[in-house]
């Protein structure tokens, strides 16, 4: 399998593997740094003032390279996918983050590849394998060991509902991507971001949050790393293993997030390290093995001639 043949394979694209652990890591300091940037910003303003200013960095990066901008399909596929990764996803997020505990929004995440495995066959963008299947269910038994843990009490289902919708709306926007035209991802980034944020700002707006920025070096260092790293530099590399992997592959990030999250807030914030948690972590990482590593079709593109359908080739 190389890349010549019009196959991307993991042992060809070392860069995208380390793009993947990148993207898990830094993307599991997210949780800690939206837990700091809370204790100083509303919920919903913090995320308006996130994104807002990703998307100005992206515009900066695109201005410098000179990047031209997407037409016709590219760009209606990359405003839907704005409005399901950032405008709908993180409004129902955030929004059911105002009654539901944390850890269930993080167990609820990995509901992403379970999610994307069947959009994508739905789609007819990927053959529906069994063993990716398999690879999904146990990783995301192990995330609920793991991450829930031994949370008790009644849930408010209309935030469960809302973390549900939201995690939908994530799986099914990497399934847009897929289906339009790509455009360079700092473009893509840059227009998702812009037509996602006037969401949360709306939604701002309705929670009646002020809006002021941060007023402690703290809340600055975590917007800052929100924005430069956790936005910027992880939805870039987002799209960018994106478009090498099918969306089910790359959607595994997600279940080795919380993991990332539990480690990082024990060395930064002093957070125990449970027993559940080390079960549920060697779970994960036996589901991901199986999934998305040792099912290697599963990391490769599809060519035209193997999707089951070929509608959108």
């Amino acid at each position: 399998m190389s890349v010549s043949d019009g196959r991307v394979g993991a042992a060809d694209d070392r860069g995208t593997w380390v793009a993947f652990a990148l993207l898990v890591l830094f993307a599991g300091g997210n949780a800690v740094a939206v837990r700091l940037s809370n204790a100083g910003l509303p919920p919903f303003w913090g995320a308006t003032l996130r994104f807002g200013a990703a998307a100005l960095v992206f515009w900066v990066l695109v201005a410098l390279r000179g990047l031209a901008l997407p037409k016709g399909r590219a760009l209606a596929g990359a405003v839907l996918y704005g409005i399901l990764s950032v405008g709908l996803a993180y409004a129902f997020l955030y929004w059911g983050l105002l009654r539901a505990p944390a850890s269930l929004a993080g167990a609820m995440l990995a509901f992403v590849p379970l999610l994307t495995l069947f959009f994508a066959w739905a789609h007819g963008l990927e053959e529906l394998r069994w063993q990716g299947l398999a690879g999904a269910l146990v990783a995301t038994v192990g995330v609920l060991i793991g991450v829930v843990g031994g949370f008790q009490g009644a849930l408010h289902v209309p935030s469960v509902l809302a973390l549900l919708a939201g995690v939908a709306c994530i799986a099914e926007s990497s399934i847009v991507f897929k289906l339009f035209p790509k455009s360079d991802p700092l473009v893509t980034n840059a227009l998702s971001l812009s037509v996602g944020t006037p969401f949360l700002a709306l939604l701002s707006r309705l929670a009646g949050e002020a809006w002021a920025l941060p007023s402690t070096p703290r809340a600055w260092g975590a917007v800052g790393y929100l924005v430069l790293i956790g936005s910027v530099v992880v939805f870039y590399l987002y799209l960018r293993i994106l478009s090498r992997w099918t969306a089910t592959a790359a959607s595994y990030a997600f279940l080795l997030m919380p993991v990332a999250t539990v480690l990082i807030a024990a060395w930064l914030l002093g957070e125990a390290i449970t027993l559940p948690f080390l079960i549920g972590a060697a779970l994960v990482l036996a589901g991901v093995w199986l999934g998305a590593i040792r099912s290697a079709p599963q990391v490769a593109e599809l060519t035209c001639a193997e999707m089951p359908s070929k509608a959108m080739c």
